[in-house]
């Protein structure tokens, strides 16, 4: 299985859009890129008004919001324990 980058992703329905205007089929594409149509369609939903500049920034996002959300569960673990020390101390 091959992951595509954001930007990738985004020029490929570029292209995607360059071929279908000509009267592609989606499925002839999605044959001829070797991804699903329902791959497609997620891709259309997601990425599908960026630039690629855009997903890259979104792609950097993605990633820092997914270390911010450990850190607060890693904090709220931790409150939880000093919690728990404090109530069987008193």
């Amino acid at each position: 299985m091959n992951r595509k980058k954001p930007e990738q992703i985004v020029k490929l329905l570029r292209k995607a859009d360059e071929e279908l205007a000509k009267g592609k089929a989606v499925e002839d594409f999605c044959r001829e890129e070797q991804i699903s149509p329902a791959t497609y369609y997620r891709w259309q939903r997601k990425y599908g008004n960026l630039q690629v500049e855009d997903a890259k920034r979104l792609k950097a996002l993605e990633v820092e919001n997914a270390k911010l959300k450990r850190l607060v569960a890693e904090i709220m673990l931790a409150n939880e324990a000093i919690q728990e020390f404090l109530e069987k101390k008193a």
